[in-house]
């Protein structure tokens, strides 16, 4: 992350006709990695998640004079990502049958030369894989990007309760994973 992003003034730029792609560089350079990080564990691919991230930018500039500013522009690209996601996804699951999807995924994780995880993120990548889209993201997002329930809530529009609800059945369900592969 950039230390001398200022949302602020970022937000000026890009209400500025002249100035909009200077600050959507900025909006770029500070949010690229973590968004990346997210789209790739819901994916898997480095290069699936490589095009879903570049996909969510195209979007976020295409539709860049619509941001009201409601929220966090990350809480909006998150939005953005997320939704390709399960775009992404939903048509990968409609292209393969539901009985070759969890080996799919697995062979995917195993032959991706950017994966150059130890047994152990194996097991956890193979957990992750078991649980719901949409829980699996919120576990996502609780665990490795460490954000609050009240920014998720805004970006899945869902209440606070219902975002630690699933959270928490996403740990027992990864749990009950782990304990099967000890």
């Amino acid at each position: 992350m950039n230390s001398t992003y200022n949302e602020v003034e970022v937000l000026k730029l890009l209400q500025n006709e002249k100035t909009q792609k200077q600050g959507f560089e900025q909006v770029v350079a500070q949010y690229s990695e973590q968004l990346y990080w997210q789209i790739r564990r819901m994916v898997l691919s480095h290069e699936d998640a490589n095009d879903l991230l570049q996909n969510t930018f195209i979007k976020a500039w295409i539709n860049i004079d619509y941001f009201r500013g409601d929220a966090k522009l990350s809480t909006w690209l998150y939005r953005i990502a997320l939704n390709e996601c399960l775009t992404f996804l939903s048509k990968q699951r409609l292209t393969i049958s539901i009985d070759d999807a969890d080996a799919n995924v697995l062979q995917k994780l195993e032959s991706d030369t950017y994966f150059s995880g130890d047994h152990a993120q194996k097991v956890l990548q193979e957990a992750l894989q078991t649980l719901p889209e949409k829980q699996r993201m919120v576990f996502n997002l609780k665990y490795f990007q460490e954000m609050k329930y009240e920014e998720m809530s805004e970006i899945f529009g869902t209440t606070v309760g219902a975002l630690k609800a699933s959270y928490h059945h996403a740990v027992k369900k990864i749990e009950k994973h782990l304990e099967k592969e000890v």
